[in-house]
């Protein structure tokens, strides 16, 4: 029985609306220089890895010029290539390779704050009270009787104030790290800086931007107080005046405008978070951004009703505006999706049902380096190594366990080819028993989670009902759930720990585990999800 049709917009396809997106989190992909860490030249020797993987572009965390304090999100720098990820010739090399093997390539670009080491932010500790330097940042005096006191209650996402006091007695805006301090976008000089930067890398020939903190940058007048703790919290949940401002808008009206004055559909795409599904679909009207982040999606609890909510949420919204729906289930922020579903056996259960499940949906879907190889969340790094500073200022929070190196072989002693040989050290250190879950390992076993999703790709590319397109839900026993792309394919995914019995969708495509067939009736396997050629309606 048919419950819900979702209509396709009249937008014509693009590739960027059904695109599969590779996110490398550069420091941690492949290391080319045998320094620990990852670089340029390591995504470099990784390429065909990724082509073969089925994947249509990759997305770049940030290798600007940079002290780090903020692994790269403190930039010094805007148009050029830190050090220790190589040079601007290896960003063109990378480029041009990428391009070559069919691979588009997003960068990362960070508009609400710069490195306190940013030459701007340097001059404007410089200039002192007063002056023009000083205008392109949110500085202000204090309250209390000398000034002693923070402009406002507002708390960094770090934990801790948003303000710091320099030497003079003024007091700067840092919604993240102290190293971070928020530029002021009333400033005309920022909105001029950050066009040219954007032009800078679209005329090295990116295909697109990950703008972070894309709710950021334009604050409520006035800076009100927010008149309440646990501010971190409350992002993505309720109305803020530090984030989410209208004023948002019009800077991506403006940066959609230099986007689409470049030839090949370069895009933006938005981190941002909202505190409704409609405020986020605001960030994708057809004059703004292409696609933004469904963080909905992500932080959705392991529950088949659950997941049909945020699904029809996420469709819904989107198509109100035009905009192709996204899915993720890890990044660099959050704790992998392995450990976030149970961990252990069952966490890999549902990570594989997951995957299968965010890939027939229809829109665009972002995977999370690792996430195809099955990677759990490392919980139990040595103190020395722990050096995110959300952690290092909430001892309760951290992001070091999602960031830990990529096993590419089997032979040797950890970080098992993610160096070049010889080298033994990496930035994060690597399980020793991540031997068997690394690239060379699962390439030679067709039961592995890099198996399913290079098949998955590849299915994914083959049929045309999946992508960008409809989806209709089918009826479906408790705790499962089911729907068509087209006319002749189905996904039925069985998110209970039991067993559960329905009647055949049609022939199996695919299956992240089981299932038994007995006649015209199917048997799911408990924490699964199968890819089936429709019968006949």
């Amino acid at each position: 029985m048919t419950e819900l049709a979702v209509q396709p917009s009249a937008v014509t396809t693009r590739w960027w609306r059904d695109a599969v997106i590779y996110q490398v989190y550069v420091r941690s992909f492949a290391d080319g220089n045998g320094d620990g860490i990852g670089d340029l030249l390591g995504v470099r020797s990784r390429l065909r890895y990724l082509a073969d993987l089925g994947v249509d572009a990759i997305w770049l965390t940030p290798f600007y010029p940079s002290p780090m304090a903020d692994f790269g999100y403190d930039v010094a720098d805007y148009r050029d290539v830190d050090p220790l990820f190589g040079s601007l010739a290896d960003a063109q090399a990378l480029i041009a390779d990428a391009h070559r093997l069919g691979l588009r390539v997003i960068v990362d670009v960070v508009p609400n704050h710069t490195s306190d080491r940013h030459p701007w932010f340097e001059a404007a500790l410089r200039a002192g009270p007063g002056g023009p330097a000083r205008e392109r940042y949110v500085f202000r005096e204090g309250k209390g009787a000398a000034g002693e006191l923070p402009p406002n209650d507002w708390e960094s996402i770090f934990g801790g104030p948003a303000w710091t006091r320099v030497g003079d007695g003024q007091w700067y805006l840092h919604l993240f790290a102290p190293e971070q301090p928020d530029l002021n976008w009333e400033h005309p000089e920022v909105h001029e800086e950050f066009a040219d930067v954007l032009r800078f890398w679209l005329d090295l020939g990116v295909d697109g931007f990950r703008i972070d903190v894309a709710h950021g940058m334009v604050k409520a007048p006035g800076l009100p107080d927010v008149g309440a703790s646990g501010q971190a919290e409350m992002i993505g949940a309720q109305v803020v005046p530090f984030f989410d401002q209208d004023g948002v808008h019009e800077i991506h009206r403006t940066w959609r405008r230099i986007l689409d004055s470049y030839e090949g559909e370069r895009i933006g795409v938005a981190e941002a978070w909202a505190p409704s599904p409609e405020r986020l679909a605001n960030y994708v009207r057809p004059d703004e951004l292409h696609q933004a982040f469904n963080f909905h999606f992500l932080k959705t609890p392991w529950d088949a009703a659950l997941f049909r909510e945020v699904i029809d949420e996420s469709v819904r919204t989107s198509a109100l505006v035009g905009a192709p729906p996204t899915w993720v289930l890890s990044n660099h922020d959050v704790k992998r999706h392995v450990t976030r579903y149970g961990g252990g056996e069952r966490g890999l259960r549902r990570a594989r049902a997951a995957a299968l499940l965010m890939l027939a949906l229809p829109g665009s879907a972002y995977v999370y380096q690792g996430e195809e190889l099955g990677l759990p969340e490392v919980l139990d790094l040595p103190e020395r190594y722990l050096q995110d500073p959300q952690r290092l200022r909430d001892p309760d929070s951290g992001r070091d366990g999602c960031r830990v190196p990529l096993p590419w072989t089997v032979a040797g002693e950890p970080p098992y080819g993610f160096a070049p040989p010889g080298i033994y050290e990496s930035w994060l250190p690597m399980p020793a028993d991540w031997r068997d879950l690394s690239v060379e390992a699962q390439l030679r076993d067709g039961a592995s989670m890099l198996s399913l999703y290079r098949t998955a790709l590849t299915l994914r590319r083959e049929r045309p009902e999946l992508g960008d397109g409809t989806l209709t839900w089918t009826g479906s026993p408790a705790g499962t759930l089911a729907f068509r792309r087209g006319d002749a394919f189905v996904c039925v995914l069985n998110m209970t720990p039991e067993w559960v019995e329905m009647e055949m969708p049609g022939d199996l495509l695919l299956a992240s585990g089981g299932p038994e067939n007995a006649g015209d009736v199917v048997r799911l396997a408990p924490d699964s999800a199968t890819w089936w050629s429709a019968r006949d309606v």
